[in-house]
């Protein structure tokens, strides 16, 4: 019987496939595939590799990869399956981490390397199409970069188009993207011939679906991002009640407030405004002397 395939969107599965200690070239291929650089990344050195149970059932957890390459380049990937309504300022914090991270007590400014915020998104982010997006530190009139020190980056997998034949993929960043939203499509098994890189993901990735104690971490994983995505959803609705609510009672108040200034207007004392409108007596007071 064949096995579903776990989905590489997942942080637990993606992190297992990309941050794989046994298998640099996957990251490597894809960390070229995002970064295009003039020199090619040709190894790389993980860190927090690996994956603790407390990780896995810890809602507020980050399963995200961190590398240093080859150029000395620091990277941080992480992949985000819903908006939470504060990835750029996330992505700035976990990038300020990183770049500060690099330097010991009393050690010099210069030693501090380039430093790079890859962020895969489940969800549109920015209004244009494009599904890649790149920003650096630059001058707001002459677009001069002050410096490639800083570099974040915003993938938005919903926006990649669909694909129908192997020929539409024009990049190595497609194909991969392509790969962590449909793993198990025809057009993956078309890619493998030619791209050894995703058929070794692929590999991993069927490997990891199939072992029993994988599928179970997994599922703890599964389980604590949902638990975290309810909790959310559960705090915005409540807010967008009480909203609600406080927006009917302050409503209700301009009201009264609205009445009384007519009543105090027309001559009515204070007790009939106060029978009219609820209103306290220092509230009616304090309106006729206005």
């Amino acid at each position: 019987m064949t096995v579903a395939l776990l989905p590489p969107k997942m942080d637990f599965v993606f992190k297992r496939i990309f941050g794989n200690e046994d298998h640099p070239n996957i990251l490597i291929s894809f960390l070229n595939a995002v970064l295009n650089p003039v020199d090619p990344i040709k190894s790389v050195k993980l860190k927090d590799t690996t994956i603790e149970k407390s990780h896995l059932e810890d809602k507020y957890s980050r399963l995200d990869i961190k590398a240093k390459t080859n150029n000395g380049e620091h990277i941080n990937i992480e992949i985000q399956l819903k908006d939470e309504k504060n990835m750029i300022k996330r992505s700035l914090y976990y990038w300020s981490k990183l770049y500060e991270s690099q330097l010991e007590s009393s050690e010099k400014y210069q030693k501090l390397s380039r430093t790079i915020c890859i962020n895969l998104l489940d969800f549109n982010l920015f209004k244009h199409d494009r599904f890649h997006s790149v920003y650096r530190l630059k001058d707001c009139e002459t677009h001069e970069e002050l410096t490639d020190v800083m570099e974040l980056h915003f993938i938005e997998l919903r926006k990649m188009k669909d694909i129908q034949h192997i020929e539409e993929i024009k990049s190595k960043l497609e194909a991969w993207l392509y790969f962590i939203n449909h793993p198990e499509s025809e057009l993956i098994e078309e890619l493998e011939k030619f791209e050894v890189e995703i058929k070794e993901a692929k590999a991993e990735l069927i490997r990891l679906s199939g072992n029993k104690k994988e599928r179970e971490r997994y599922e703890k994983r599964r389980e604590s991002l949902f638990n975290k995505l309810s909790a959310l959803d559960s705090a915005r609705e409540e807010g967008i009640e009480q909203g609600i609510e406080q927006g009917i009672e302050q409503g209700a108040k301009k009201e009264k407030i609205e009445i009384a200034k007519n009543a105090i207007k027309n001559g009515f004392d204070n007790e009939t405004i106060i029978k009219l409108t609820g209103l306290s007596f220092e509230e009616v007071e304090n309106l006729r002397e206005k």
